[in-house]
């Protein structure tokens, strides 16, 4: 991490990751570039549809591949670089054909190391195989919950998955919220742990860097009027009044309370729910 001398009040406390010691390329591939339109939390009717989003800096899109269709076909990786749009860095991989492509990439790799997406790929980080494969107890990112589907899980800075065991044609996987999942086993993972651990340990230091990344400020609910918030309402500084904290739609939020949908068309899969309140780091 690097930190700051204290020139200003912002800067006082302020820290961030030390690009210059991992990036090797602060300009990205042209051809794999382009721009695009965010959407600013907004819908198709450009109304609201996320609070405390809008405006920061202009951003290009890096085209990265998670689909790794390029099967049995070594990589090598030619750069490690920032993406304005993921927290994670990620690096262009030059396929032995030719071919170049983005990918995420994983802790411990350096500019020159190569992986490859095969059924016979060794177990080293970076290597991509079907989870059938894996071993009890291997961290793997860029999981697929449906075969071919492209990876959708375990794709942030620092995280990774863990594979708890497999059985009658499923593999269970510890997800980075301590949930455990069913899995095909005819799904493919990565090997290894997604880069950039230190994210989560910034410190932004003021409100400005919030708005360059495109947060809005948020308002509590107790400093809102009783109309606008269920928190709202009372002389001077109160307390909500309410046995359980609600958004301002009056669901239940926060502070251990579940909610997730009861029927969601996705609780076959889950074999044990995530722990609310404790630790979630699986080392």
């Amino acid at each position: 991490m690097k930190t700051y001398r204290p020139t200003s009040p912002a800067r006082r406390h302020q820290s961030t990751v030390s690009y210059r010691n991992v990036l090797s390329k602060y300009n990205p591939e042209k051809s794999l570039t382009g721009g695009f339109k965010r959407s600013y939390g907004r819908n198709n009717q450009g109304r609201i549809t996320m609070r405390h989003r809008g405006g920061g800096h202009k951003r290009s899109y890096r085209d990265v591949d998670f689909m790794y269709n390029k099967k049995d076909i070594p990589a090598k990786i030619m750069s490690i670089e920032y993406d304005p749009n993921r927290n994670s860095f990620i690096s262009l991989a030059n396929y032995a054909d030719g071919e170049k492509r983005y990918v995420i990439v994983p802790k411990s790799v350096k500019v020159g190391d190569s992986f490859i997406v095969s059924e016979k790929a060794p177990l080293t980080v970076g290597n991509r195989l079907p989870l059938k494969i894996i071993p009890v107890g291997t961290f793997v990112y860029n999981i697929e919950i449906k075969p071919g589907n492209g990876a959708k899980l375990a794709r942030s800075a620092g995280v990774f998955g863990q594979v708890v065991a497999n059985d009658l044609g499923f593999t269970n996987i510890k997800m980075p919220s301590t949930e455990i999942r069913k899995i095909s086993e005819n799904a493919w993972a990565s090997i290894g742990e997604v880069s950039n651990s230190e994210y989560k340990l910034q410190n932004f230091g003021k409100a400005g860097r919030s708005r360059w990344k495109g947060i809005r400020p948020r308002v509590r609910g107790t400093a809102m009027n009783p109309v606008d918030h269920p928190h709202g309402g009372g002389e001077g500084r109160q307390g909500r009044g309410l046995r359980r904290a609600k958004t301002m739609w009056g669901k239940p939020s926060g502070k251990g309370q579940k909610t997730r949908t009861p029927k969601k068309y996705s609780n076959m899969w889950v074999v044990s729910r995530r722990k609310v309140g404790k630790s979630k780091d699986l080392k």
